[in-house]
C-alpha cells in the first residue's frame, strides 16, 4: 500500500476557504475512479505551520495512481475545483511513503 500525502501551504486565513474545496475534490475523484480501490482524508493543522491543508490518499500501489491520476486530471470538474484552490493557496509539495507493516 502507498500513501500519497498533498500538502497545501495556504494563504493566512484561507483555510476556512480551502477545506470545502478539499473536500469537493475527494467527492469528485471518488465519482470519476469509481471502481478504484482507495480511501482519503483531508487533514488540517493543529500544530506546526499555521494554514497547512494535506489530502491523503491510499492506494494499493503506485501504479495504480499513475492508472487513474491522468482520468482525473482531466476531468473538467476537478479542473475547476483546482481553479478555485489556485487564489488560496502559497505552495505545496507531494510526499509518496510505502506502508511498512
Amino acid at each position: 500500500m502507498i500513501v500519497i500525502r498533498n500538502v497545501f501551504r495556504l494563504k493566512y486565513g484561507k483555510a476556512r476557504e480551502a477545506l470545502p474545496l478539499a473536500k469537493e475534490a475527494l467527492e469528485i475523484q471518488r465519482r470519476v475512479i469509481s471502481g478504484v480501490d482507495f480511501s482519503a482524508r483531508v487533514l488540517t493543522d493543529l500544530t506546526g505551520p499555521f494554514y497547512t491543508l494535506v489530502v491523503e490518499l491510499t492506494v494499493p500501489s503506485l501504479t495504480a495512481f499513475e492508472t487513474y491520476a491522468p482520468r482525473l486530471f482531466a476531468d473538467k470538474d476537478f479542473h475547476a475545483n483546482q481553479q478555485k484552490m489556485v487564489p488560496l493557496v502559497d505552495s505545496g509539495y507531494r510526499e509518496i511513503f510505502t506502508i511498512a507493516d
